[in-house]
């Protein structure tokens, strides 16, 4: 797996979604607006993510997954969960509310039910996505997808009746995939993980197992991030004020299980940074600096404080990034945030 120069920025992969999104979707649900044309809002979207990316010096930027989101501003899981459930025969029928945090007993997810095998020959369209976001920028691409873990614990199961299973057989159509994006060009790949916290060690054992398969056999000079967070869900119009949460914060960090994941780098909250001492090997960690749960925009200063936080972490094994998406912060602030990423890349030396 390839490494990134020191102090390499990247984002983890959603962008700030406008306002407006939401009232598009509710016209072309009451038939208002067309599809084509929400999904000519959706790709000017994708460019102005790109853009703000370029504009603050991101190194490795991404689409902002604006075409993976309907109907949700807010709650990153549709654009994680739901947008790949609907392209896996074996996620079928409608879907049913799902806890999914101790924290909150009212904050649900629309889950879908596998009721089949899963297929390992779909193309869940990631080699397309490659091709629309490298046309529009000149800068390296990276394509995010959720990991093998947070597609089955979500779902309802009810044709495997072993998460394990499930993961193995989600592994293997991830590892199709990830096959497909390197054919397209992409050398750039990020799995997201956020649930690893909640399970037992056993599941995360496995699910470690099921990522490893996805990514075995990847050409040397793709570099594979496993991003994992604790979560920052919340829902309702008072949603703004609700940030700040870290709704899969529970239970043991698993930083040993984490670590046996054979991809190029490992990226998390910068808080959460010192559980990889010690454990981290030859592996790159991206420390994320930028706080998507606070509004406030962050100096590049701070940004380098907590970087330097991590003291025994070597600069050629630093990436400087975000701790999850900014697909609920406003415009200005997530470019606010990037432009201190890449300032303390700057007073850093990268």
């Amino acid at each position: 797996m390839s490494r990134y120069p020191r102090y390499a920025t990247t984002v983890v992969g959603a962008h700030s979604v406008p306002d407006w999104y939401e009232a598009l979707d509710r016209l072309v649900a009451v038939g208002q607006l067309g599809l084509a044309a929400m999904a000519d809002a959706q790709y000017r979207c994708t460019q102005a993510a790109i853009l703000d990316q370029e504009l603050a010096g991101i190194d490795v930027v991404t689409g902002g997954e604006m075409h993976r989101r309907t109907h949700n501003r807010h709650s990153p899981p549709n654009a994680m969960l739901n947008f790949f459930w609907q392209k896996i025969g074996a996620f079928q029928g409608s879907t049913k509310p799902r806890p999914i945090t101790p924290h909150d007993p009212d904050v649900f997810h629309p889950a879908a039910t596998c009721r089949g095998a899963i297929a390992e020959t779909i193309d869940l369209g990631l080699a397309d996505e490659f091709k629309m976001v490298s046309a529009l920028t000149k800068r390296p691409v990276k394509i995010t997808m959720t990991g093998p873990h947070m597609l089955c614990r979500v779902a309802y199961d009810e044709h495997y009746g072993d998460i394990a299973r499930m993961m193995a057989d989600m592994g293997k159509l991830l590892r199709q995939n990830f096959h497909r994006l390197v054919d397209a060009g992409c050398r750039n790949i990020q799995i997201d993980e956020p649930l690893f916290t909640m399970a037992d060690d056993a599941e995360v054992a496995a699910a470690v197992d099921a990522i490893n398969l996805a990514i075995a056999d990847l050409p040397g000079e793709v570099h594979v991030s496993t991003h994992i967070c604790q979560g920052n869900y919340a829902v309702g119009k008072e949603y703004d004020g609700q940030i700040g949460h870290r709704y899969f914060d529970v239970g043991r960090y698993k930083a040993d299980h984490v670590c046996r994941i054979e991809c190029s780098s490992y990226l998390v909250e910068h808080d959460m940074a010192h559980h990889y001492e010690g454990r981290l090997g030859d592996r790159q960690l991206g420390v994320g600096a930028v706080n998507v749960q606070d509004p406030k925009v962050e100096s590049g200063e701070t940004v380098v404080e907590r970087i330097r936080a991590c003291g025994w972490l070597a600069p050629e094994q630093t990436i400087i990034t975000s701790s999850c998406g900014f697909n609920h912060l406003p415009r200005r602030t997530a470019l606010g945030k990037l432009q201190a990423m890449a300032a303390a890349k700057r007073m850093l030396g990268g």
